[in-house]
């Protein structure tokens, strides 16, 4: 007996490693899914047709067992569908203009942020190796970012707002969890990216703002590989989510949160079959700053 629960925690800690690698492989082929989109379409439609698979695939598992909500939090259920979408639409329009591995370290910076706007919000003590964790991680947004005399570019900001605006929407989850059925939380996100990419398509008929091109776009219906391109996306998206919430169900969170960061790692690699350089070595320290950020804030949980 001594020694089958410590042989079973290891079999554990081994399944939620290999789930949550499996997790990060898929989230990269899936931001290459979604770059080659991007060749073909506005990062409004990569977002409709990445949120639209995963409608169908909630939906039919709210058909098959109903919702258990106590509610009470519409607006908060609404802000983190909001913000997750937002969120998704600067990282496909960075995933489409930057690098792969640029474009994931910067979505990685999202619990970092988290930790701010926990203790900011919801009164969630930080500790001293936390604050240290947050440190780091903005020195390592500044060794990405170069910012020169002119400041940020267009990109830097809204790669930064991509971990930013996550890291709200996970925050409200912790709060909303409360109140709603996963799949209603999920869900929230999934149908607001779903509409807003629609009403921001058909707005843009009317607006022409060359600075706003990350938002705005004209609808273009897939044809030919395209379709591959996009079924693709919303397959690798829903199968990386299905290995990230398996893995968390087998490990310790800030375990799991740890290995995710291997998918900075993937998306590099992935990115250099799609004509990605290699990031410089002021970027590569940048990443391994915020990657070594994100694991003592992981662990921390």
């Amino acid at each position: 007996m001594g020694i089958i629960a410590p042989m079973k925690q290891i079999n554990q800690l081994n399944l939620g490693v290999k789930y949550m690698l499996i997790s990060s492989f898929l989230f990269a082929l899936m931001a290459a899914f979604a770059k080659l989109s991007s060749g073909h379409m506005s990062s409004l439609e990569v977002v409709f047709f990445r949120n639209i698979f995963g409608v169908a695939i909630i939906g039919f598992a709210i058909w098959k067992s109903p919702l258990k909500n106590v509610g009470g939090k519409p607006l908060l259920l609404f802000f983190r569908g909001f913000m997750g979408f937002i969120s998704l639409l600067a990282y496909f329009y960075n995933v489409a203009h930057i690098s792969l591995g640029d474009a994931a370290t910067y979505s990685k910076t999202a619990p970092i942020f988290t930790a701010i706007f926990a203790w900011a919000f919801l009164k969630e003590k930080l500790t001293l190796s936390s604050w240290f964790a947050v440190i780091v991680g903005f020195g390592g947004i500044l060794l990405i970012t170069k910012p020169s005399g002119i400041g940020f570019s267009k990109y830097d900001i809204l790669g930064i707002f991509s971990g930013v605006g996550a890291a709200l929407a996970y925050t409200s989850v912790r709060e909303l969890k409360n109140y709603y059925d996963t799949r209603t939380i999920v869900m929230s996100f999934m149908l607001i990216g779903t509409i807003g990419p629609l009403l921001l398509l058909i707005l843009s008929e009317y607006f022409h703002v060359s600075e706003l091109d990350f938002m705005l776009g004209e609808f273009i219906v897939p044809k030919g590989i395209v379709w591959f391109y996009v079924a693709g996306m919303g397959i690798l998206a829903t199968l990386s989510q299905y290995y990230m919430t398996k893995a968390y169900g087998e490990t310790k969170a800030g375990i799991v949160g740890a290995v995710s960061y291997t998918n900075i790692v993937f998306a590099i690699i992935v990115g250099l079959f799609l004509g990605d350089s290699l990031p410089t070595f002021i970027t590569a320290c940048g990443i391994v700053l915020i990657v070594f950020a994100g694991i003592i804030v992981a662990k921390q949980k």
